[in-house]
């Protein structure tokens, strides 16, 4: 972050993830508080890579990895997962305009409506997504572990 103290901050720039992200992204997801002992980010990112690898988004300021997003689509329902803002930069509309760039990119296969999980006690988080369009569905999240944790 040290290269982005003394430059103005402008639109971030989003692009696909590479393997030399790797290191950064499971920093920041850290510092996000999105690591939990139940998923392992590195078998999370490899899985991203067998499936639309290119909707795994990555934003930059001044070449500084600061954001991520993985977007999916299965025919049915779009996902979200990893949306991840590094703390300094958070409130600065940055988690907005990549989450722009999933939906557009989610539109544009024609997935007809998106979903995604927060955990119920991220009450800012929540608020963040309501605040773009989201809303609460009356559904209960299930599921199910295939692999041993």
């Amino acid at each position: 972050m040290d290269k982005i103290k003394n430059k103005t901050i402008s639109k971030l720039e989003i692009r696909a993830y590479t393997p030399d992200d790797e290191d950064q992204v499971i920093k920041l997801w850290i510092d996000c508080g999105l690591v939990v002992p139940q998923n392992d980010p590195i078998k999370d990112i490899h899985r991203k890579l067998k499936v639309n690898p290119e909707w795994f988004l990555i934003g930059e300021i001044c070449g500084e990895l600061i954001a991520t997003c993985m977007a999916g689509y299965e025919g049915h329902r779009g996902w979200i997962n990893y949306l991840a803002v590094s703390p300094e930069f958070q409130r600065k509309g940055y988690a907005l305009e990549i989450m722009q760039k999933a939906e557009e990119l989610l539109s544009a296969a024609g997935c007809p409506k998106i979903n995604l999980q927060v955990r119920t006690s991220n009450i800012r988080v929540i608020e963040f997504y309501n605040s773009i369009g989201y809303n609460t569905d009356a559904v209960t999240s299930l599921g199910k572990r295939l692999e041993p944790d």
